[in-house]
């Protein structure tokens, strides 16, 4: 009668504990991370009784998570690139939006610039029309400035990022070693829900920085960044800090300090939102500051070029129309040399925004991208005389540099916040050809005077007066000096101006060139103004402002797309690894509840074996009573 009174009760017992066990998994169905839990059983040790052993009921030798450490790793893996490529995306979209919206971007007021220069050309004379250049001019100067500083705020946000990040890093790093040194060497004897505690802190940790977790023997888990970098090594956590970058300080980097030392990370060091971050500042943020400076710097220069040959209303030769800054260059922090390297604008279609890192080794000067590490070919000696050039910027060297002092080259990020308009009188603004060519009414022959250029306005005779003349049709003279042989339709050149000329002059025929008198409505300059947008002005020629200013705005485009596009794909590999994980380890109701119900009818069971005990027992105390 006991041994049925203690199976009852070990029964009892057991089916009690896996009742509550189910309604455990139950209660944490929407629980994140949550691990359903098992119960194994076994039978107890049988009682000898002389003619053979008779049972002594059940009991609980585990209560265990169903987990499967591939499916687990899988969707780890998975988490890490599907925070990364979030990240991405969502800073992308942010500064293709500023690209692309008419309110926040250059294409609209770049138009309306040049729309008002064409205007110009149409009636140069026109104080209207003078102040409507330079009111544009101004928009447009501040709208290069407001897009640059909102791509600055976007720098500033992926600096706050860094340092959350690492500040959350440091603190998931911590709690996992903790929970390591809590679970010991023996993870098959540790609670459940402490192991999907330990799971969900790792899981948040790669979703900061990618990478994996390895399972040591005994159930230790070391975490790894998606570079390799250590986090959690058993009970030791590593701890991530960020540092002004040391040409950049308005730009953090990370380092990971160890028990023995610190290391700088690369921007490859990290995944997930880390990741994220750096990888949109460097393919994304860096390359469209360069490429909106490098547009900035060839409208300003190719606008002032033109500028510079054209004449004003009060008859001067024309200036620059706006002022412009130089490249940047900052030294590293750890220099300890003297040089000091000033740098200038050259050759604008060589010009291509890279930055670059300027090294001295102690014997010479070498270039590489700052991006890749390429070598860059570089030419001068870095004099003032003779300065050193490399990719459409010179710069001249001054004091004296040490062994391995290094430089960043930063010939157009940050471009614009230099650019302004140099001039605030309408009647400064050079529409005017300096000279004019003129056809001496005596003229008998059919010549005919065409566009008329200047080549050079600094040649000190541009303004002089000039006389072609001919000594007969076929030869002409310039102030006397020829002959020269003529051809309809050439092009006759001196004193640093052009003009073509056409037709059959006769013999005795004069072309006279002269300066162009103040208050003059020409409007030569004005034409080659408004064409300053069309002017093939980068990549060695081949590639117009507007060119480059729509493929800035493509480009950036295209990069949004294609991180939304690699989102979406991540989703899904996401979701597959989730729902295989789920498939094992989640909590499905219908399971549970055929669980609880066959649990429930066990416990019945054994309830009514304790109560047959009892009749037994008081049958018995009756028939001795």
């Amino acid at each position: 009668m006991s041994n049925v009174l203690s199976t009852g009760t070990s029964a009892l017992i057991a089916f009690q504990r896996a009742l509550a066990t189910v309604s455990h998994n139950v209660a944490n169905i929407k629980t994140d991370g949550y691990s359903r839990q098992k119960m194994d059983f076994a039978t107890r040790d049988p009682s000898d009784v002389g003619y053979g052993d008779v049972g002594n009921g059940t009991k609980i030798t585990d209560i265990r998570r169903v987990a499967d450490q591939l499916a687990i790793s899988r969707l780890l893996d998975s988490n890490g690139e599907l925070a990364r490529l979030q990240q991405l995306s969502g800073m992308a979209d942010r500064v293709d939006a500023l690209f692309s919206d008419a309110a926040t971007n250059v294409n609209g007021v770049w138009s309306n610039f040049f729309d008002a220069v064409n205007g110009l050309a149409s009636n140069a004379s026109g104080t209207a029309d003078r102040r409507d250049v330079l009111d544009n001019a101004g928009t447009l100067v501040n709208r290069f400035k407001q897009l640059n500083s909102n791509l600055d705020n976007l720098n500033s946000e992926v600096n706050n990022g860094l340092i959350s990040a690492a500040s959350e890093v440091n603190r998931l790093a911590k709690e996992i070693a903790q929970i390591n040194g809590a679970i010991g060497s023996n993870a098959a004897a540790a609670a459940p829900d402490l192991l999907d505690r330990r799971d969900q802190l790792i899981s948040k940790l790669v979703g900061y920085t990618g990478g994996t977790a390895v399972i040591q023997d005994g159930g230790v888990m070391n975490v790894y960044s998606a570079g390799g970098h250590a986090l959690v090594v058993g009970t030791t956590a590593s701890q991530i800090t960020t540092a002004p970058n040391p040409y950049q300080p308005e730009r953090l980097q990370l380092a990971i300090k160890t028990q023995s030392m610190t290391v700088t990370l690369d921007n490859k060091a990290m995944g997930g939102q880390i990741g994220g971050l750096l990888e949109f500042r460097e393919t994304v943020l860096t390359p469209a500051q360069a490429e909106l400076g490098r547009i900035a710097v060839g409208m300003a220069q190719s606008f002032n070029q033109a500028h510079a040959e054209g004449m004003d209303l009060y008859g001067n030769l024309g200036g620059n129309f706006f002022n412009l800054g130089t490249p940047k260059i900052a030294a590293h922090s750890a220099n300890t040399g003297t040089a000091t390297l000033n740098a200038s604008y050259g050759d604008l279609g060589a010009l291509d925004g890279q930055n670059l890192l300027l090294k001295f080794d102690g014997t010479s000067w070498q270039a590489t991208r700052a991006d890749s590490g390429a070598a860059v070919p570089m030419t001068g000696s870095g004099t003032a005389a003779d300065p050193f050039v490399v990719n459409g910027v010179q710069f001249v060297v001054g004091g004296t540099p040490a062994a391995n002092d290094r430089f960043l080259l930063q010939p157009t990020a940050g471009a614009t916040n230099d650019l302004s308009v140099a001039i605030t009188d309408p009647s400064r603004i050079a529409a005017a050809n300096p000279v004019k060519g003129t056809a001496v009414l005596g003229n008998t022959g059919t010549g005919v005077l065409g566009k008329l250029d200047v080549l050079n306005a600094g040649n000190p005779a541009l303004l002089n007066p000039a006389v072609i003349a001919f000594t007969d049709a076929n030869n002409y003279t310039i102030d006397g000096v020829g002959p020269y042989p003529y051809t309809p339709g050439q092009t006759i050149s001196a004193n640093g101006w052009s003009i073509v000329l056409d037709g059959k002059p006769a013999t005795g025929d004069r072309f006279d060139i002269g300066k162009t008198a103040a208050g003059s409505s020409d409007n030569g300059n004005a034409s080659r103004l408004a064409g300053v947008e069309d002017a093939k002005a980068f990549n060695a020629g081949t590639v117009t402002l507007n060119g480059a200013l729509g493929g800035l705005t493509t480009q950036i485009g295209s990069a949004a797309r294609a991180a939304d596009y690699s989102l979406q794909a991540q989703q899904v590999i996401n979701d597959n690894a989730k729902a295989s994980r789920d498939s094992i380890s989640g909590v499905n109701l219908d399971e549970e509840a055929a669980d609880m119900l066959r649990l429930q009818q066990a416990y019945q069971a054994a309830s009514q074996l304790i109560s047959t005990a009892d009749t037994m027992f008081q049958t018995i105390l009756k028939a001795v009573g």
